[in-house]
């Protein structure tokens, strides 16, 4: 089966065959999260799973690259990304702010990327323990699909280095308010050295990105596939097109962020300009990187949709200053991302008639 390298095409493609495949996956963990008996974790998980369904929609487009095994991609893109979003719940809406209770909550991530690994009490630091079973099932339905991939143990030390990040960050933004920013730019710092010039939210940001995992998972249910092909892949995504995902994510949420007080790394660029500047470089920079890698076409376009999908949120009409940024990354990303954007503004459209 063919790469879509057509913007026509991909969308055809994610229609036709990715987002009937992740809303199968989404209801059948949405009926689990509601067997949850605890009234907390039930919440989050089903909170997670009706506001962020989109994220597995955007990853699942990976699962295309795995060709004839788009259907196991899929399940593990839908299943990780369910796993991410839900712990984000958790500790962004959280009843702790400890440390240890968010560390031993990402145990999770790295068994849903380990065969065979054994589940521990992930929420051991917590007050909620009751979840029927739910983030352990998440994390045996991931090693189920790993077992199955032909190039596992080629891209495990790159999935796991890029999980190490996630993780990371998600510890350190999630601590008391007044650790946040000391924490996280102590860890920049050991890792500033490996990194092209960029600011310490900047490389937070793109440590918070699961598209390279997707990309790399998506790829290794090719039998030939490399090791020097994952570190191929880890560089092309991390640190530009990773960025530049969630940064465009921080973006259309500022306000949304500055009601709930949660920490937002678009806050600390000195004024829009300086920010516009800043994307368009992780954008460019992206593009570059995707020439590096097969498929060229496909990656490129995934880029451009970037900016076109998160630019067509309703969410940025609603900020001036960002509305008038997103009209000037538009005209950079061309007609690929402005071919996004109007679908993006339709199906926001239909969403809310149909409400």
């Amino acid at each position: 089966m063919t790469i879509p390298s057509h913007p026509w095409i991909l969308m055809l493609r994610i229609y036709r065959d990715v987002i009937p495949t992740v809303n199968g996956h989404l209801s059948k963990w949405k009926e689990r999260a509601k067997q949850i008996p605890d009234p907390e974790l039930r919440k989050q998980a089903l909170t997670s799973l009706e506001t962020k369904a989109f994220h597995c929609e955007g990853g699942a487009i990976y699962g295309l690259l795995a060709r004839d095994y788009r259907e196991e991609a899929i399940d593990f893109i839908v299943t990780y990304q369910t796993i991410s979003d839900y712990l984000d719940n958790l500790c962004d809406r959280s009843t702790s702010l400890n440390p240890d209770d968010f560390r031993a909550l990402h145990e999770s991530i790295f068994h849903a990327l380990t065969p065979g690994a054994k589940c521990t009490n992930y929420y051991r630091y917590r007050q909620e323990q009751e979840d029927g079973g739910y983030l352990r099932k998440l994390v045996k339905t991931c090693q189920t699909v790993l077992q199955k991939m032909p190039a596992y143990e080629k891209t495990s030390v790159t999935l796991h280095e890029l999980a190490t990040y996630y993780c990371d960050l998600q510890v350190h933004k999630h601590v008391q308010i007044e650790e946040r920013i000391p924490r996280l730019k102590a860890w920049y710092a050991l890792y500033q050295h490996k990194l092209p010039q960029m600011s310490w939210y900047e490389f937070s940001a793109a440590t918070g990105s699961t598209l390279g995992i997707f990309c790399l998972i998506s790829y290794g249910f090719d039998k030939n596939f490399s090791e020097d092909m994952s570190q191929l892949v880890k560089n092309s995504y991390f640190p530009w097109l990773q960025g530049l995902h969630i940064l465009l994510d921080y973006l259309i949420d500022q306000d949304e962020d500055h009601i709930n007080g949660d920490l937002n790394f678009c806050d600390f660029y000195k004024n829009h300009y300086q920010m516009s500047q800043r994307f368009l470089t992780f954008f460019q920079n992206a593009n570059k990187s995707a020439a590096k890698l097969p498929d060229t076409n496909f990656h490129r376009i995934i880029n451009q949709a970037l900016l076109g999908i998160y630019l067509a949120d309703n969410k940025v009409q609603q900020q001036k200053e960002v509305h008038q940024m997103a009209k000037y990354l538009l005209n950079k990303g061309g007609a690929t991302a402005y071919f996004f954007y109007l679908n993006g503004r339709i199906m926001a459209y239909l969403r809310s008639w149909s409400k």
